[in-house]
C-alpha cells in the first residue's frame, strides 16, 4: 500500500501487518519522498512490512530506518546467509531490542522441496508460501494447496497467490496447524497499491478467521 487515506481505512479492519513493495519493476513501487505520509497514516496498530527482490543489504537498512518497518518481507532468490547478514546488520543498527523480523517467500509448484525451508528456519519469523509464475510475485494464481502437506517444519507461515473474495470457505477448510495467516493483495484492489476497503472487510468478516494475532506468535 501506499496511499495515506486507503492506509486509514484499512487501519479499521483486523489487519495486522500492512505490505509496502520497494522493487522498481512493481506497479506498487513505493518511493521515499511517500515515506511520512505513509508512517504517519498506518500509525502503530498495523505492523509496516517492506518487500524485497534481491535487494541489496544496505537499501534495506535504509528503507527499514525511513519508513519505521516492523518487518522484512524477501521475495526473491535470498539465501539463508543472506538472512543471517541481514540480521547481523539490523542488530548492528538498531540494536537487540528492535530486531527485525524477516519473513522469507518460497515460490511453489509441484516441483518445489520443502526441505529447502529448513536452512532458513533460525533467521525468520515467518515463511510464505506463494505461486511460482513469470513474475517474483503477485502472479495472481494459486498453487495446489494440497502440497502444503509436504511441509514438516513447526514454522509459522502466511499463504498467498490469487486469493480473493471467493476464497474464505477454501482457507477456513484447511488443516494445517502452522498457518498463521493469508496475504491479500491484488484480488482486493481497485488500482495498483490502492485497496478496495469495503471488499476486505466482507471477506475478513466471512473468513472469521481462526488465526492467532502475528504479534503473538
Amino acid at each position: 500500500m501506499r496511499d495515506p487515506k486507503n492506509i486509514e481505512a484499512l487501519r479499521e479492519l483486523p489487519v495486522d501487518l500492512m505490505g509496502l513493495i520497494f522493487y522498481k519493476k512493481s506497479s506498487r513501487n513505493v518511493l521515499n519522498t511517500q515515506a511520512a505520509e505513509i508512517v504517519a497514516a498506518s500509525g502503530d496498530k498495523v505492523k509496516r512490512v517492506g518487500v524485497f527482490v534481491d535487494e541489496d543489504i544496505d537499501i534495506v537498512i535504509q528503507k527499514v530506518t525511513k519508513f519505521k518497518l516492523e518487518y522484512v518481507q524477501l521475495h526473491g532468490k535470498e539465501t539463508s546467509d543472506y538472512c543471517y547478514d541481514l540480521l547481523a546488520r539490523s542488530a548492528k543498527t538498531f540494536g537487540c531490542n528492535d530486531e527485525l523480523q524477516i519473513i522469507k517467500a518460497f515460490s511453489v509448484d509441484e516441483h518445489f522441496d520443502f526441505a529447502i525451508t529448513k536452512k532458513y528456519t533460525a533467521y525468520c519469523k515467518y515463511f510464505l508460501f506463494d505461486t511460482k509464475g513469470k513474475n517474483a510475485g503477485g502472479n495472481g494464481s494459486t498453487f495446489d494447496w494440497s502440497l502444503l502437506k509436504k511441509y514438516k517444519s513447526t514454522k509459522p507461515f502466511f499463504l498467498s497467490g490469487g486469493i480473493d473474495a471467493e476464497s474464505a470457505e477454501a482457507i477456513k477448510a484447511l488443516n494445517f496447524p502452522h498457518l498463521v495467516g493469508v496475504d491479500l493483495n491484488s484480488k482486493f484492489e481497485d488500482s495498483p497499491a490502492l485497496k478496495n476497503i469495503a471488499l476486505l472487510k466482507s471477506f475478513l468478516s466471512e473468513l472469521n478467521t481462526t488465526f492467532a494475532s502475528t504479534d503473538k506468535k
